[in-house]
Protein backbone atom coordinates (compact mmCIF):
# COMPACT_ATOMS: atom_id res chain seq x y z
CA UNK A 1 0.00 0.00 0.00
CA UNK A 2 1.44 3.47 -0.88
CA UNK A 3 2.85 5.31 2.06
CA UNK A 4 1.02 8.69 2.25
CA UNK A 5 2.86 11.39 3.85
CA UNK A 6 -0.11 13.97 4.73
CA UNK A 7 -1.95 11.76 6.73
CA UNK A 8 -0.66 11.70 9.97
CA UNK A 9 -3.06 14.39 11.81
CA UNK A 10 -5.86 12.08 10.33
CA UNK A 11 -4.11 9.06 12.00
CA UNK A 12 -3.61 10.53 15.24
CA UNK A 13 -7.43 11.65 15.19
CA UNK A 14 -8.50 7.92 14.19
CA UNK A 15 -6.41 6.38 16.60
CA UNK A 16 -7.08 8.57 19.52
CA UNK A 17 -10.73 8.14 18.56
CA UNK A 18 -10.36 4.40 18.43
CA UNK A 19 -8.77 4.29 22.11
CA UNK A 20 -11.42 6.39 23.65
CA UNK A 21 -13.96 5.57 25.28
CA UNK A 22 -16.90 6.10 22.85
CA UNK A 23 -16.48 5.99 19.28
CA UNK A 24 -18.18 7.76 16.81
CA UNK A 25 -19.93 5.71 14.52
CA UNK A 26 -19.79 7.77 11.14
CA UNK A 27 -16.91 9.35 10.00
CA UNK A 28 -16.27 11.83 7.03
CA UNK A 29 -12.97 11.31 5.00
CA UNK A 30 -12.54 14.43 3.28
CA UNK A 31 -10.23 15.77 0.73
CA UNK A 32 -9.60 16.29 -3.05
CA UNK A 33 -8.94 13.00 -5.09
CA UNK A 34 -5.77 11.85 -5.17
CA UNK A 35 -4.67 11.99 -1.39
CA UNK A 36 -5.06 8.51 -0.39
CA UNK A 37 -8.47 8.40 1.46
CA UNK A 38 -8.99 5.24 0.00
CA UNK A 39 -6.00 3.48 1.54
CA UNK A 40 -6.63 5.70 5.10
CA UNK A 41 -10.35 4.16 4.88
CA UNK A 42 -9.34 0.04 4.26
CA UNK A 43 -6.66 0.48 6.61
CA UNK A 44 -8.40 2.18 9.54
CA UNK A 45 -11.15 -0.26 9.16
CA UNK A 46 -8.95 -3.34 9.66
CA UNK A 47 -7.56 -1.75 12.72
CA UNK A 48 -11.13 -0.83 14.21
CA UNK A 49 -12.29 -4.44 13.14
CA UNK A 50 -9.57 -6.01 14.33
CA UNK A 51 -9.54 -8.07 17.56
CA UNK A 52 -6.80 -9.31 20.64
CA UNK A 53 -6.14 -12.89 19.54
CA UNK A 54 -8.99 -13.40 16.65
CA UNK A 55 -6.53 -14.58 13.66
CA UNK A 56 -7.27 -11.59 10.56
CA UNK A 57 -7.86 -12.65 6.88
CA UNK A 58 -4.59 -11.01 5.01
CA UNK A 59 -7.15 -10.72 1.79
CA UNK A 60 -11.11 -9.37 1.90
CA UNK A 61 -12.36 -9.54 5.06
CA UNK A 62 -15.83 -10.66 6.08
CA UNK A 63 -16.60 -7.48 8.09
CA UNK A 64 -15.05 -4.89 5.97
CA UNK A 65 -18.01 -3.73 3.31
CA UNK A 66 -16.56 -1.82 0.82
CA UNK A 67 -19.55 -0.17 -1.41
CA UNK A 68 -18.16 1.46 -5.24
CA UNK A 69 -19.29 2.24 -8.43
CA UNK A 70 -21.08 -1.43 -9.29
CA UNK A 71 -21.99 -2.93 -12.84
CA UNK A 72 -24.15 -0.58 -15.03
CA UNK A 73 -26.74 -2.54 -16.17
CA UNK A 74 -28.47 -6.22 -15.45
CA UNK A 75 -26.14 -7.10 -18.44
CA UNK A 76 -23.04 -5.72 -17.10
CA UNK A 77 -24.08 -7.61 -13.98
CA UNK A 78 -24.22 -10.80 -16.30
CA UNK A 79 -20.76 -9.85 -17.52
CA UNK A 80 -19.14 -9.24 -13.91
CA UNK A 81 -20.59 -12.92 -12.32
CA UNK A 82 -19.16 -14.10 -15.99
CA UNK A 83 -15.66 -13.23 -14.97
CA UNK A 84 -16.29 -10.58 -18.02
CA UNK A 85 -15.04 -6.84 -18.60
CA UNK A 86 -18.02 -4.54 -17.84
CA UNK A 87 -19.06 -1.15 -17.56
CA UNK A 88 -19.66 0.57 -14.44
CA UNK A 89 -22.00 2.74 -13.18
CA UNK A 90 -21.85 6.15 -13.02
CA UNK A 91 -23.33 6.69 -9.44
CA UNK A 92 -23.75 4.27 -6.12
CA UNK A 93 -26.91 2.96 -6.23
CA UNK A 94 -30.05 2.25 -3.73
CA UNK A 95 -30.04 -1.54 -4.48
CA UNK A 96 -26.54 -1.17 -3.30
CA UNK A 97 -26.91 0.49 -0.12
CA UNK A 98 -30.05 -2.10 0.61
CA UNK A 99 -28.06 -5.28 0.42
CA UNK A 100 -25.59 -3.54 3.03
CA UNK A 101 -28.29 -2.68 5.32
CA UNK A 102 -29.55 -6.35 4.26
CA UNK A 103 -26.16 -7.43 6.10
CA UNK A 104 -26.23 -5.46 9.08
CA UNK A 105 -29.43 -7.46 10.60
CA UNK A 106 -26.73 -10.14 11.48
CA UNK A 107 -23.86 -10.00 13.79
CA UNK A 108 -20.11 -9.57 12.20
CA UNK A 109 -18.27 -12.47 11.20
CA UNK A 110 -14.94 -12.24 13.41
CA UNK A 111 -15.41 -10.31 16.37
CA UNK A 112 -18.02 -7.31 17.77
CA UNK A 113 -17.16 -4.96 15.01
CA UNK A 114 -18.05 -4.05 11.24
CA UNK A 115 -16.91 -1.42 8.88
CA UNK A 116 -19.36 0.38 5.95
CA UNK A 117 -16.79 2.11 3.33
CA UNK A 118 -18.22 3.80 0.36
CA UNK A 119 -16.19 5.35 -1.99
CA UNK A 120 -16.97 8.22 -3.37
CA UNK A 121 -19.85 8.89 -0.77
CA UNK A 122 -20.88 12.01 -2.77
CA UNK A 123 -21.61 9.61 -5.99
CA UNK A 124 -24.27 8.16 -3.97
CA UNK A 125 -28.10 8.78 -6.08
CA UNK A 126 -30.35 10.72 -3.82
CA UNK A 127 -32.09 7.77 -2.78
CA UNK A 128 -29.46 5.87 -1.75
CA UNK A 129 -28.10 9.19 0.28
CA UNK A 130 -31.43 8.28 1.62
CA UNK A 131 -31.28 5.31 2.74
CA UNK A 132 -28.10 5.32 4.14
CA UNK A 133 -29.04 8.29 6.43
CA UNK A 134 -31.42 6.05 7.77
CA UNK A 135 -28.41 3.85 8.73
CA UNK A 136 -26.78 6.50 9.96
CA UNK A 137 -29.57 7.85 12.28
CA UNK A 138 -30.20 4.45 14.30
CA UNK A 139 -26.67 1.99 13.25
CA UNK A 140 -26.49 -1.06 14.88
CA UNK A 141 -24.18 -1.98 17.66
CA UNK A 142 -20.56 -2.18 16.04
CA UNK A 143 -21.19 -0.94 12.86
CA UNK A 144 -19.05 1.93 11.66
CA UNK A 145 -19.38 3.97 8.40
CA UNK A 146 -16.43 5.54 6.35
CA UNK A 147 -17.58 7.78 3.77
CA UNK A 148 -15.01 8.86 1.14
CA UNK A 149 -15.85 12.40 -0.14
CA UNK A 150 -13.89 14.50 -2.90
CA UNK A 151 -16.83 16.89 -2.40
CA UNK A 152 -18.24 16.97 0.82
CA UNK A 153 -20.58 19.70 -0.04
CA UNK A 154 -22.94 16.98 -2.74
CA UNK A 155 -22.98 15.24 0.38
CA UNK A 156 -26.69 15.59 2.18
CA UNK A 157 -26.45 17.99 5.27
CA UNK A 158 -27.91 15.61 7.26
CA UNK A 159 -25.36 13.08 6.42
CA UNK A 160 -22.45 15.39 7.28
CA UNK A 161 -24.27 16.42 10.68
CA UNK A 162 -23.92 13.21 11.87
CA UNK A 163 -20.42 12.01 10.77
CA UNK A 164 -17.13 13.25 12.12
CA UNK A 165 -14.95 14.64 9.38
CA UNK A 166 -11.26 14.16 8.93
CA UNK A 167 -9.38 16.10 6.66
CA UNK A 168 -6.67 14.54 4.44
CA UNK A 169 -4.19 17.76 3.06
CA UNK A 170 -2.63 18.14 -0.17
CA UNK A 171 0.59 17.19 -1.21
CA UNK A 172 3.78 19.30 -1.64
CA UNK A 173 5.27 19.01 -5.06
CA UNK A 174 8.24 17.36 -3.58
CA UNK A 175 6.44 14.80 -1.88
CA UNK A 176 4.31 14.06 -4.90
CA UNK A 177 7.76 14.10 -6.95
CA UNK A 178 8.98 11.56 -4.11
CA UNK A 179 5.75 9.44 -4.20
CA UNK A 180 6.12 9.27 -8.45
CA UNK A 181 9.72 8.32 -7.55
CA UNK A 182 8.86 5.31 -5.65
CA UNK A 183 5.90 4.51 -7.55
CA UNK A 184 8.67 4.01 -10.71
CA UNK A 185 7.15 7.16 -12.77
CA UNK A 186 9.59 9.61 -13.65
CA UNK A 187 8.62 12.53 -11.88
CA UNK A 188 8.04 15.40 -14.35
CA UNK A 189 7.77 19.00 -12.70
CA UNK A 190 4.76 19.48 -15.51
CA UNK A 191 2.59 16.89 -14.37
CA UNK A 192 3.74 17.84 -10.77
CA UNK A 193 2.81 21.05 -10.62
CA UNK A 194 -0.47 20.59 -12.94
CA UNK A 195 -1.90 17.89 -10.39
CA UNK A 196 -2.35 20.63 -7.80
CA UNK A 197 -1.13 18.26 -4.64
CA UNK A 198 -2.20 15.21 -5.59
CA UNK A 199 -0.44 12.15 -5.97
CA UNK A 200 -3.58 10.53 -8.09
CA UNK A 201 -3.72 13.16 -10.61
CA UNK A 202 0.18 13.28 -10.88
CA UNK A 203 0.25 9.82 -11.41
CA UNK A 204 -2.70 9.54 -13.95
CA UNK A 205 -1.10 12.67 -16.00
CA UNK A 206 2.20 10.43 -16.38
CA UNK A 207 0.51 7.53 -16.81
CA UNK A 208 -1.49 9.19 -19.66
CA UNK A 209 1.54 10.74 -21.01
CA UNK A 210 -0.67 14.23 -20.63
CA UNK A 211 2.37 16.65 -20.49
CA UNK A 212 2.43 17.14 -24.30
CA UNK A 213 -1.22 17.94 -23.88
CA UNK A 214 -0.87 20.25 -20.51
CA UNK A 215 1.65 22.38 -23.14
CA UNK A 216 -0.78 22.81 -25.36
CA UNK A 217 -3.14 24.11 -22.50
CA UNK A 218 -0.40 26.46 -21.33
CA UNK A 219 -0.32 28.02 -24.84
CA UNK A 220 -4.17 28.12 -25.37
CA UNK A 221 -4.34 30.31 -21.92
CA UNK A 222 -1.50 32.30 -22.84
CA UNK A 223 -2.14 33.40 -26.60
CA UNK A 224 -5.51 32.53 -27.60
CA UNK A 225 -6.29 30.31 -31.03
CA UNK A 226 -6.63 32.85 -33.86
CA UNK A 227 -6.66 30.22 -35.90
CA UNK A 228 -7.96 26.89 -34.57
CA UNK A 229 -4.35 25.18 -34.42
CA UNK A 230 -3.72 24.83 -31.26
CA UNK A 231 -7.21 23.60 -30.79
CA UNK A 232 -6.56 21.02 -33.53
CA UNK A 233 -3.24 19.82 -32.00
CA UNK A 234 -5.77 19.24 -28.56
CA UNK A 235 -7.43 16.97 -30.51
CA UNK A 236 -4.69 15.34 -31.78
CA UNK A 237 -3.17 14.48 -28.46
CA UNK A 238 -6.10 13.33 -26.66
CA UNK A 239 -7.27 11.12 -29.60
CA UNK A 240 -9.65 10.50 -31.76
CA UNK A 241 -11.84 7.67 -29.99
CA UNK A 242 -10.37 8.74 -26.27
CA UNK A 243 -11.74 6.21 -23.70
CA UNK A 244 -13.70 7.93 -20.25
CA UNK A 245 -10.58 7.62 -18.05
CA UNK A 246 -8.23 9.66 -20.71
CA UNK A 247 -11.29 12.55 -21.10
CA UNK A 248 -11.96 12.76 -17.57
CA UNK A 249 -7.52 12.85 -16.72
CA UNK A 250 -7.68 15.54 -19.73
CA UNK A 251 -10.52 17.39 -18.04
CA UNK A 252 -8.89 17.38 -14.71
CA UNK A 253 -5.49 18.26 -15.74
CA UNK A 254 -7.10 21.90 -17.80
CA UNK A 255 -8.79 22.60 -14.33
CA UNK A 256 -5.82 22.03 -12.19
CA UNK A 257 -3.71 24.38 -14.92
CA UNK A 258 -6.90 27.00 -15.28
CA UNK A 259 -6.72 27.26 -11.40
CA UNK A 260 -2.83 27.11 -11.07
CA UNK A 261 -2.68 30.34 -13.84
CA UNK A 262 -5.47 32.07 -11.93
CA UNK A 263 -3.90 31.81 -8.71
CA UNK A 264 -0.68 33.44 -10.32
CA UNK A 265 -2.40 36.12 -13.03
CA UNK A 266 -2.30 40.13 -11.86
CA UNK A 267 -4.79 41.14 -13.77
CA UNK A 268 -8.02 41.17 -12.57
CA UNK A 269 -10.29 40.80 -15.70
CA UNK A 270 -8.20 37.79 -16.71
CA UNK A 271 -8.42 36.61 -13.15
CA UNK A 272 -12.22 36.69 -13.74
CA UNK A 273 -12.61 35.04 -17.27
CA UNK A 274 -10.09 31.81 -15.61
CA UNK A 275 -12.28 31.85 -12.60
CA UNK A 276 -15.44 31.58 -15.50
CA UNK A 277 -13.09 29.13 -17.66
CA UNK A 278 -12.60 27.05 -14.49
CA UNK A 279 -16.36 26.62 -13.88
CA UNK A 280 -17.25 25.89 -17.52
CA UNK A 281 -14.77 22.78 -17.32
CA UNK A 282 -15.95 21.74 -14.26
CA UNK A 283 -19.40 21.89 -15.16
CA UNK A 284 -18.13 19.88 -18.47
CA UNK A 285 -16.61 17.17 -16.46
CA UNK A 286 -20.09 16.71 -15.03
CA UNK A 287 -22.26 16.46 -18.14
CA UNK A 288 -19.25 14.15 -19.83
CA UNK A 289 -20.25 11.01 -18.42
CA UNK A 290 -24.24 11.01 -18.94
CA UNK A 291 -24.44 13.77 -22.02
CA UNK A 292 -24.04 12.19 -25.51
CA UNK A 293 -21.17 14.47 -26.38
CA UNK A 294 -19.89 13.93 -30.15
CA UNK A 295 -16.00 12.45 -29.20
CA UNK A 296 -14.77 14.49 -32.37
CA UNK A 297 -15.59 17.55 -30.76
CA UNK A 298 -15.01 17.38 -27.14
CA UNK A 299 -11.49 18.63 -27.43
CA UNK A 300 -12.64 21.55 -29.54
CA UNK A 301 -15.10 22.57 -26.74
CA UNK A 302 -12.47 21.83 -24.10
CA UNK A 303 -10.27 24.14 -26.27
CA UNK A 304 -12.63 27.45 -26.74
CA UNK A 305 -13.34 27.35 -23.03
CA UNK A 306 -9.38 27.55 -22.32
CA UNK A 307 -9.43 30.28 -24.82
CA UNK A 308 -12.03 32.38 -24.14
CA UNK A 309 -9.24 32.78 -20.73
CA UNK A 310 -6.50 34.15 -22.64
CA UNK A 311 -5.70 37.78 -23.15
CA UNK A 312 -7.54 39.34 -25.50
CA UNK A 313 -9.80 36.42 -25.40
CA UNK A 314 -12.41 35.20 -27.88
CA UNK A 315 -15.94 34.02 -27.71
CA UNK A 316 -15.75 30.54 -26.07
CA UNK A 317 -17.33 28.93 -29.23
CA UNK A 318 -14.85 30.71 -31.70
Amino acid sequence: MTAWPNQGEAWRQWRDALGGERMHHGWLLAGKSGLGKRDFALAAARELVAEPGVPQPSGDHPDIIVLTYGPKDDKAEKAQADGKPFELARSIRIKQIRAMQRRLITRPTLGNRRAIIIDPADDMEKAAANALLKSLEEPPAGTFFLLVTHRPARLLPTIRSRCRTLRFPVLTDRQIAAMLDDAGVPPDPAAIAAAEGSFGAALRFAEQDLVPIARVIDALLAGGDATFAGRGELARLIGPRADRERVQAVLDLAQGLVARAARKTGDAPQRERLIDAHGALVNLAAEVPTANFDPGMLPFEIGSLLVAAAPASEPAHG
